[in-house]
């Protein structure tokens, strides 16, 4: 049996619908993965105070997934986005890192807005 490594894409097409914001506590986060044709794009949404975030799924440390346990990507406060990796520490609104080994870095931001209570692509 041979093991192939799957095709990571960063970008979405826009109008794609994704879950209800209401299928998303507030404040939580859920992760997200879509195949865009033999390639996939993982991401993750935050709702917090009544707004909704998207952010590709990828740590500008090393490059890995943020979350180790499914939709695990906020601090236990809920004040923060955290790699459940290294530590790095994430600003939910701007996705810039305040602590951890990229301070300074970045989180890609993942277009997204809510349309008829829809989190959709933009």
């Amino acid at each position: 049996m041979t093991t192939e490594l799957r095709k990571r894409v960063y970008t979405t097409p826009p109008g794609v619908k994704l879950v209800p914001v209401a299928s998303i506590p507030d404040p939580g986060a859920r992760n997200v993965v879509l195949q865009i044709g033999e390639a996939f794009f993982h991401g993750f949404l935050v709702h917090k105070n009544g707004e909704v975030r998207g952010w590709v799924d990828r740590c500008p440390h090393h490059g890995l997934p943020l979350a180790q346990k499914l939709d695990q990507y906020l601090t236990p406060d809920a004040s923060m986005i955290a790699c459940s990796w290294h530590g790095a520490l994430f600003r939910v609104e701007d996705g810039h890192c305040l602590g951890g080994p990229c301070v300074g870095g970045r989180l890609t931001p993942w277009p997204v807005e809510v349309l008829d209570g829809i989190v959709t692509t933009a």
